[in-house]
This record gives C-alpha cells, sequence and structure tokens, in this order.
C-alpha cells in the first residue's frame, strides 16, 4: 500500500471476497486457497492497514481459474510468471478493491512460513464473508513476516491482538525460527506477548 493510500475496511474485505468467491462458484470451480497478507490479519479481528486482498493457490492452473472467473473485472497484472518472485501472479480490480491471486514457488521445508512451503495449508483458521467460509493464514505466520519487514504499523496490532485474545506460542516459535529472526526480536515478542492465554 503506497503512502496516502487509504486503508481497506474489514466491510470492504468481505463483499469483495465474497463477490470473487460468487464468481468462481459461477464458473463452477473448486479450488483449495489461502487468504494471507494484511486483510488476512483484518479478517481475524486486527485493526491494521491493509491495502489489497492476497488470495494463494498452490497450483500455476488456479491463477488461470481465478482469472477466468474475474473476467468481468478490470485486469491489473495479466497472468503470468514472476521470475524474481518465482511466482505466478494476476490482480484484478473488484468495486475499488485490489484483489491479488499467486502461486508462490520457493522451496521451503519449514511449516513456519507465511505464503511458501506448507504453512499456509496447515495453519489457518476459518472465517466467514457474506455467503462463503474462507480459510485465513494465521496471525502467528504473518506476525513473523511483518517483524521481518520491520513495519511497527503492522506488527504493533498484531502484538497488541494476540495479546488480548491468545496464540499458539509453539506455532509463533517456529514461524520466528523459520524467518531466522534475531535473538533480540524474538526477545521483544515473548515479552510482549508474556501475560497472553494460549489460543
Amino acid at each position: 500500500m503506497g503512502d496516502g493510500e487509504p486503508s481497506l475496511r474489514l466491510a470492504d474485505v468481505t463483499t469483495t471476497l465474497d463477490t470473487a468467491l460468487t464468481a468462481l462458484s459461477a464458473v463452477d470451480a473448486e479450488l483449495d486457497f489461502r487468504v494471507g497478507g494484511t486483510s488476512a490479519a483484518l479478517l481475524q479481528g486486527v485493526h491494521l492497514p491493509a491495502g489489497d486482498i492476497d488470495l494463494l493457490v498452490a497450483r500455476r492452473e488456479d491463477v488461470d481459474t481465478f482469472a477466468a472467473a474475474l473476467e468481468p473485472y478490470p485486469c491489473l497484472y495479466p497472468a503470468s510468471w514472476i521470475s524474481e518472485a518465482m511466482q505466478y501472479f494476476a490482480r484484478y480490480e473488484i468495486n475499488g478493491v485490489k484483489v491479488e491471486i499467486s502461486t508462490v514457488e520457493w522451496p521451503v521445508d519449514s511449516d513456519g512460513m507465511e505464503c511458501v512451503g506448507p504453512g499456509p495449508w496447515q495453519h489457518y483458521v476459518v472465517v466467514t464473508c457474506g455467503s462463503h467460509r474462507v480459510p485465513v493464514i494465521r496471525l502467528e505466520l504473518r506476525l513473523a513476516t511483518e517483524i521481518l519487514r520491520d513495519r511497527p504499523d503492522r506488527y504493533e496490532p498484531l502484538l497488541d491482538h494476540m495479546g488480548a485474545h491468545g496464540f499458539d506460542s509453539d506455532l509463533l516459535q517456529t514461524a520466528m525460527n523459520a524467518r531466522r529472526l534475531p535473538a533480540e526480536r524474538q526477545q521483544m515478542i515473548q515479552d510482549r506477548l508474556a501475560g497472553a492465554l494460549p489460543a
């Protein structure tokens, strides 16, 4: 999200996802996906800046299927391979909200990464968006990403939310290790969440 760009509201995310998934259903497509990024945190009740909706899929043909379903909407970036990011990627706009669909194809063994390897497929919660049940990547994985990127406007709300509502300490440790967070950053997180209940 660029400077000065308005942040999405929860209603923007839920309405847009409902529209996208209804379009997918209309072409009789069923595929596995996860919502990631800041919109995933927003869907789990975290109040933080979110600029778009990130949909992770496992296969390139799934990006193509989503792209075909979203054909009535403006295409901002047609489905194609981005070699430097190692992802097959497309971007659409639905009622003013950017929706990005991609694979991320880095080889990873750990299940502690947010968008690569087995982590997003194993560690998620399901939330309701309109008429759809949507799998959303867990906050523990997102927090490690935001700490690594050093974005306090994102990680501070995540820490506040997890401190108030609980978290999975084992999963968080796995995520911090997978991201190779420095010891002092890990200690900061542990101190901030010391009084939180397990999720």
